[in-house]
């Protein structure tokens, strides 16, 4: 290479080198994509280290854990406290199962009709309609399970109150819906199109279509679906508050009125003394929510990963 040759080759490294407005924008747009991908974990770290550091001492110098896996007695405030929280996790339990048994079939059958039979504009005009529904608050959802869902329980079931495990389990539902329906539409789209089309060249009708080629292979990502609705379901507050009864009670019914572990949490922390016993064991719930919803979504995000490495 020529002098000539190298210097112009070292001018030319010097541009692309050169740190101007351009290279700025771009560093600082790799930060900032940077700290919003990162932000999600510190965020997630730092609630998991406040809720431990509140009642991570009661759990485990003053708790007995079989007394509150085992006991119904949910009494921090009598003489001789008790903190009993099985019945709090069977209601939990009970309403996200009453939910899902409501909603999965109606999601999964929403996801199905807009991914493979709606066309045009009504599709996007469902997408739009159903994920509208993710935007109601849920203090909204809780006057529609008081002063709605309650008196028509009330009337059609004769039962003394219609704030009860169905009530709750309806709501829960509804709320649960929207992301249900996104991503199992979503997991249904992911079904290439060349399988559609050989099992339409070999003669199967469009339901068959669905039936035998679709849904098996949108199987992992329809499960993901469901098990992030239970999520959603199973960390709601405000909602479940206002439409179960707020009775601590396993319940034998549909029309039993329940208690769950978030909306003991949501009516109970602000009367209690920062630091005290009661105060400490309503954060320990809250760790076991944590926990509970954490593995669920962890699982959930296990089956979709688990789905792309074997579709690569």
């Amino acid at each position: 290479m020529s002098d000539e040759a190298a210097k112009q080759h070292r001018l030319t490294a010097m541009e692309f080198d050169r740190r101007d407005r351009s290279w700025w924008t771009d560093m600082f747009a790799k930060a900032l994509v940077f700290g919003g991908g990162v932000s999600a974990i510190v965020f997630i770290v730092g609630i998991l280290v406040f809720i431990a550091t509140q009642g991570l001492e009661f759990a485990a110098n003053r708790l007995s854990w079989t007394e509150f896996f085992t006991s119904i007695a949910w009494r921090p405030n009598s003489q001789k406290p008790e903190y009993g929280a099985l019945a709090l996790i069977a209601g939990t339990v009970s309403t996200t199962a009453v939910a899902m048994v409501l909603v999965v079939p109606l999601s999964l059958g929403a996801a199905i009709y807009i991914g493979e039979f709606a066309r045009g504009k009504k599709r996007e005009w469902l997408k739009i309609l159903i994920e509208m529904l993710a935007a109601v608050p849920s203090v909204v959802w809780g006057v529609i399970g008081l002063n709605v869902m309650g008196p028509f329980i009330t009337d059609v079931f004769g039962v003394p109150s219609g704030l009860n495990l169905l009530n709750a389990g309806i709501i829960l539902g509804m709320m649960a819906a929207p992301i249900m329906t996104t991503i199992a539409e979503d997991a249904l789209k992911a079904v290439p199109d060349s399988y559609r089309e050989a099992a339409e060249a070999l003669g199967a009708t469009k339901w068959q279509v669905v039936l035998r080629v679709v849904l098996p292979h949108a199987r992992p990502g329809l499960s993901a679906a469901v098990l992030l609705g239970v999520g959603r379901a199973f960390g709601e507050t405000i909602a479940v508050l206002m439409a179960s009864g707020h009775a601590i009670n396993v319940p034998k019914s549909l029309f039993d009125p329940i208690r769950s572990l978030t909306a003991t949490i949501a009516a109970e922390l602000g009367e209690t003394a920062e630091g005290d016993d009661h105060y400490q064991a309503l954060f320990v719930v809250g760790m076991l929510l944590f926990t509970i919803t954490f593995f669920i979504n962890m699982i959930a995000n296990a089956i979709v990963r688990g789905t792309r490495r074997k579709k690569a």
